[in-house]
């Protein structure tokens, strides 16, 4: 009787062991299949199609004009009027353009012309006259603003607004610029100092160095 209990017993042993053996290769196999192809979810992320990656942050916003900027007088020797100093930034290109001298740096613009006029501008007739031919003249002109402000040559009318960029003839990029333009007079000539750069950009303090400059001599 005792050898056929340890006989029975041996048997049942081999038979669980058989059993738990196949229930293992079976929980093995079905960890195989899941491994072989990522999840649905996981293959969307791999492939930025909808977490794409964030765009890289840039030290400096576009047309930010750098704190340590060096400006230099600009003294015309040649034109209509030569009778006025203004600083500008060193460094920036400068062109001829229709009469007017500008400056440029990447997006930014300093653009001086110098006119005769018979009497001083004023609020109103800066709103009357210039800011229509502006209008026609910008690519989705907006916002006009026309007020007298103060700067170190005096009063001075001030025109605020903002334009459409022409297209960067490399990258066909269009730009939503801020203009600001002052109109200083005396005796006679006008000199309009535009200044130029992306909206947003950062460029209160730089604006008021060159406008604050402008001097008659």
């Amino acid at each position: 009787m005792a050898a056929h209990a340890r006989t029975s017993a041996a048997v049942g042993m081999v038979l669980v062991a058989a059993v738990t053996a196949g229930c293992s290769g079976s929980g093995s196999h079905s960890g195989s299949g899941s491994t072989s192809s990522p999840p649905a979810s996981s293959a969307r992320v791999g492939n930025g199609q909808n977490n794409p990656a964030p765009a890289p942050t840039e030290s400096n916003p576009p047309g930010d004009i750098p704190d340590n900027q060096v400006y230099v007088a600009y003294r015309p020797t040649g034109g209509s009027f030569t009778g006025f100093t203004v600083k500008v930034p060193e460094g920036w290109a400068r062109t001829e353009q229709g009469g007017s001298t500008v400056f440029t740096d990447k997006l930014n613009t300093v653009r001086i012309t110098a006119v005769s006029a018979s009497a001083a501008p004023t609020v109103d007739s800066v709103t009357k006259t210039v800011v229509p031919k502006l209008r026609s003249q910008v690519p989705k002109f907006a916002a006009p603003k026309v007020s007298e402000v103060s700067r170190h040559a005096g009063r001075v009318v001030r025109l605020t607004y903002q334009g459409d960029s022409a297209k960067d003839p490399v990258t066909g990029k269009v730009v939503r610029d801020a203009f600001e333009r002052y109109a200083f007079y005396k005796s006679g000539h006008e000199v309009d100092l535009t200044l130029s750069g992306p909206v947003k950009a950062d460029n209160v303090d730089p604006w008021r160095i060159v406008s604050d400059s402008f001097a008659w001599r």
